[in-house]
């Protein structure tokens, strides 16, 4: 039973681990389309999406499961509690994966980044992957130093977000309407993505002490897309 019990906790986080990867080439997928005017990538995301809302539910549905029938106690409790959390988490990276993707569809064949703005995304897109990618070693390898380098990482895109609405304050009437709306929309996606990533950390932080690196932050957990 318990050979069962530890084999279904193994697939469960085999497949938590595919969400990141599948997360991490939608937000990477997604920031080509968007700085590349790449219209095929962009519908390549889109249409990937629904591989990453299958995982969430087998995930939920294999955690429930065991929940109701084994009633695990201590370290197996907070990994299926865990799983549960970051799973959604998850499901909304590749959400906001998604919506990047979209609006480089919408604004195709024009580009949605202004050339002024455009370096600015590159790097927020390049830290978000990364920031990813990171997440997935952490889940894996429980590393808590690796954890701490994304919070850092995560900081540095919370900069770049501020920079832009700055520069969109400071520079308005340079824009159209369109612009504004996309570039604060894509700056609240990308920031979206690195506190993400940041909750998905601390869930592994909890993991592994039993307590949340920071309980009183909202990053610990992020509901907001």
């Amino acid at each position: 039973m318990r050979e069962a019990f530890h084999s279904d906790l193994q697939t469960i986080g085999a497949h938590l681990t595919r969400m990141c990867t599948l997360v991490e080439s939608a937000v990477a997928d997604a920031s080509a389309a968007l700085l590349e005017v790449d219209l095929s990538l962009a519908e390549r995301v889109i249409a990937a999406d629904v591989h990453i809302d299958e995982l969430q539910v087998d995930i939920d549905e294999r955690a429930v499961d065991l929940l109701a029938r084994q009633s695990p106690v201590a370290t197996d409790l907070r990994v299926l509690v865990s799983a549960l959390r970051m799973s959604a988490t998850l499901e909304r990276m590749g959400d906001l994966g998604e919506h990047i993707a979209l609006i480089a569809r919408r604004r195709h064949p024009e580009p949605a980044l202004p050339e002024a703005d455009r370096e600015d995304f590159r790097r927020m897109a390049e830290l978000t992957v990364a920031g990813i990618r990171d997440a997935q070693r952490v889940i894996e390898e429980r590393d808590l130093a690796l954890a701490a380098e994304v919070e850092k990482r995560d900081a540095e895109i919370d900069d770049l977000m501020q920079r832009i609405y700055a520069r969109l304050d400071r520079d308005g009437s340079a824009y159209t309407t369109a612009q504004v709306t996309d570039l604060t929309l894509l700056g609240r996606f990308y920031e979206r993505l690195g506190d993400h990533a940041v909750s998905l950390v601390r869930r592994i932080g909890f993991l592994v002490t039993g307590t949340t690196v920071d309980p009183r932050s909202s990053a610990t957990d992020v509901d907001d897309i």
